[in-house]
Formats: structure tokens, sequence, C-alpha cells
């Protein structure tokens, strides 16, 4: 196990795909990444299979895993019984969906997964898909008030806005960002992006499926897209 975090591989939106997943941590351990993180539909269908599959796959890498749920990971209660069950078997995968755990070194990876809305009287939903109010968001990770001496980590299921350059997303989510100033904010999208948010570093990472993803640097609050290359004809990911 690593004794520090320095170099995150970010992953978005693996639905499910063992196989890519598997992929995707080969290579990040190839790239030298001391942590990786997961973010959005970690299943195709919210069956508890898939979440079996993919936590099983992330614990077999060995390295320090987060990860946070994406709108189409419901019922919420299917993947919270694998999280659960998984957690138990390789205690270095932490799901911080609403809550927050510690990664090597004095660093805190907290996350709220799920679509997350401003409206303050909008209905949360946690059957048919995942869906917050920020507010929620804010009440959970309220405990972060107590970490104030660490670095921190957020994966977030919606990416915050940003006024100044006229990026969407959730205002009530870049104050919090503002509040507890994480090095590294780690949402996935369509795209590789990166902008500074205050003092803060954010990173949507492209979408997994696609073979992509982006390995961020904690200190120096830098980070670069990486991948795989089309499928092969077999139907398996080749390498760059």
């Amino acid at each position: 196990m690593r004794e520090h975090v320095r170099t995150v591989a970010l992953g978005a939106n693996p639905r499910g795909d063992v196989e890519l997943t598997r992929r995707f941590l080969e290579r990040a351990r190839a790239e030298g990444a001391d942590a990786v993180a997961l973010v959005g539909n970690l299943s195709a269908g919210g069956e508890a299979e898939e979440y079996a599959g993919l936590l099983r796959t992330l614990g077999d890498a060995g390295l320090p895993a987060f990860y946070v749920p994406g709108p189409d990971d419901a019922p919420v209660g299917r993947y919270l019984r694998e999280a659960y069950n998984a957690e138990i078997v390789f205690p270095f995968i932490h799901g911080v969906h609403g809550t927050f755990a510690f990664g090597p070194g004095y660093v805190a990876f907290a996350g709220m997964g799920g679509e997350i809305v401003d409206e303050p009287t909008r209905a949360r939903e946690e059957v048919e898909n995942l869906r917050y109010p920020a507010w929620e968001a804010e009440y959970r990770l309220k405990i972060l008030q107590e970490l104030r001496d660490y670095q921190k980590v957020f994966l977030l299921g919606t990416r915050p806005a940003h006024k100044g350059l006229g990026e969407p997303g959730s205002e009530v989510l870049a104050e919090l960002v503002n509040t507890y100033t994480p090095r590294l904010v780690l949402c996935g999208g369509e795209s590789f992006e990166r902008v500074m948010l205050g003092t803060s570093l954010v990173v949507q990472a492209g979408d997994l499926a696609s073979g992509k993803f982006t390995l961020a640097d904690l200190r120096k609050q830098e980070a670069r897209e990486a991948g795989l290359q089309a499928p092969a004809p077999s139907g398996r990911y080749t390498e760059k």
C-alpha cells in the first residue's frame, strides 16, 4: 500500500463493464497512480451482480480506491449492500457517497454521488434514480469542518458551477468547494476538462466506457487525459 497519495487515476461511468474497469486499473498502476477514483454510473442496470463484479475487480487491483454512484445506480439499497459486502473483504476500497474516508497520508476523500440539484424543494429520489437537493450534500459533508488540517479530494456526481467561465453546474456545490477548499474536485462528464475554482482544481474525466480516464496530481494540482485504444476485433481494449 502507498504511504502517501500524489497521483489519482479517475474513471467515470464504468457502467458495470468489468473488463474495461480491469484495463483501467492496469493502466492506472502502470502510470504510477497512488489511488483510484470512480464517479458516475457504476452499473448498467442497477443490478447487485454488476456492483459485486465491479467492486471485486476494484479490490483485486490492490490500490486505495474511492467511489460514488451515478444517477442510474438505483435503487440505492442494492448499491449500498454490495458496497458494504465488498468493503469487508477489501478494506482499502471506500464508498464515499455522502461521507468521507481517509487515504494514505494526510488526505481525506469525500463525496456525493447521483444527480445534485440546487432547487431546495426538489424531491430527493433513491428508487428510480439517485437525485438529491444540494442542501443534503452540504448537510452530509459538514463533518469536514472537523478536518480542517487535512488535504481534501472531492468526488461529485454533478460538477460545481463556475460563474466566471460560464460553466454549467451546481452553484451550491461551488459554494461547498469554496468553503472547504479541496485540492482536487473529481467529477465525470462527456469530455476531459480542468479548471481552477478558487484554489481548487476541478477535473472532469471523459467517459471510461469510451476508453478515457484522467490522471490528477494532488501536489501540483495538474491533470492530464489518458486512456485506452479503441477496442480490438476481439472486443478487448488495447493499451496506448
